[in-house]
């Protein structure tokens, strides 16, 4: 099938592959893609690639058209520019990306549009899928949108929603809107090719302070506060499931204090008094908030794998057996 529009493509993570091989399946001609420079990662330092750069060599070997591969560091940049500008592409799509700046979203003649995983207005930013869950909201979903001078304000082409689950965590919720991102981005560029596209401008009515941003996550929006209600602190827990993870310090009546990571929590009966007090029971972890306990079902010390509460209260028990044992 042959198809009117000629595509650039921006992106970087995984949740951007998904589009992208849905439009090469589709037939689309995609002559380039745009991600991140290469850079060290881990304690190695070893020099990592983006998930999209990654897909793209794979799918250049075994394919006989190639797609050429741009990694700008600076998105002004002449000799960038000028290479974007050389495909003659109708239409650029930007998945998970940077924020582009007017001299390049308004460069192709069909505009750029943007798939953004969630609802908007609600959850601007960049880590919608997280703050969903961590906000406790009832629905999630993705949305396309052509770009404007601003962060996710453009006008709305298309939505699709669908529920999130009461024990639903992010690596769940990311994988389904990543399949639904890749239907999506598919249809929003045949409206483009068919001259079908009709935009609405996003509706900020019942917007709040909780639902209108998703801001880059971080060691300190990450860090658990036990003074918060327990149903806010599961739903942070779920948020950040498995990665980057939600974090805390446990510390004993010595003052010994050890950092770990929290994937996995549970309500329980258990009680307690003071926010942050752990109590050890039956193989079990439990920790009071503002209003009731929680149960830890898995976690991970600094420096060890993740494990389950039981493996974790036998290999510190010279830590955990301790009445003064708590979370800050």
């Amino acid at each position: 099938m042959a198809h009117k529009s000629r595509i650039i493509y921006m992106g970087t993570p995984e949740f951007a592959v998904a589009p992208l091989k849905a439009l090469l399946d589709a037939g689309y001609d995609i002559p380039a893609v745009v991600t991140v420079p290469d850079k060290p990662k881990g304690r190695g330092l070893q020099i990592a690639q983006s998930d999209v750069k990654k897909f793209v060599l794979s799918f250049n070997e075994q394919s006989e058209k190639k797609i050429d591969i741009l990694q700008p560091v600076k998105l002004r940049d002449e000799e960038f520019l000028n290479a974007l500008k050389s495909y003659n592409a109708d239409l650029f799509i930007v998945v998970a990306f940077r924020m582009l700046p007017e001299c390049v979203w308004k460069m192709p003649k069909e505009g750029t549009f943007n798939l953004h995983a969630s609802l908007l207005p609600k959850f601007r930013g960049a880590a919608p899928i997280n703050w969903a869950i961590i906000q406790q909201e009832k629905e999630s979903g993705v949305t396309t949108f052509f770009i404007d001078e601003k962060i996710d304000t453009g006008r709305i082409i298309f939505q699709q929603r669908c529920p999130i689950g009461e024990r639903e965590t992010v690596e769940t919720l990311y994988d389904r809107l990543m399949e639904m991102g890749a239907s999506l981005v598919v249809k929003t560029v045949q409206a483009v090719d068919n001259g079908e596209v009709t935009t609405v401008p996003q509706n900020e009515e019942g917007l709040t302070e909780l639902n209108s941003a998703a801001p880059k996550l971080n060691k300190e929006n990450c860090r658990i506060s036990w003074k918060k209600r327990a149903d806010q602190v599961d739903a942070l827990v779920r948020g950040l499931s498995p990665y980057p993870a939600a974090i805390t310090t446990l510390v004993n009546g010595k003052g010994e204090r050890l950092d770990m990571k929290i994937f996995m929590t549970s309500p329980s009966d258990m009680k307690g008094k003071e926010s942050g007090k752990v109590m050890i029971k039956g193989g079990g972890i439990y920790v009071m908030c503002s209003d009731k306990c929680l149960e830890i079902t898995s976690l991970q010390p600094s420096g060890s794998k993740r494990m389950g509460a039981k493996d974790f209260i036998n290999g510190h028990k010279n830590l955990v057996e301790d009445e003064e044992l708590r979370f800050e």
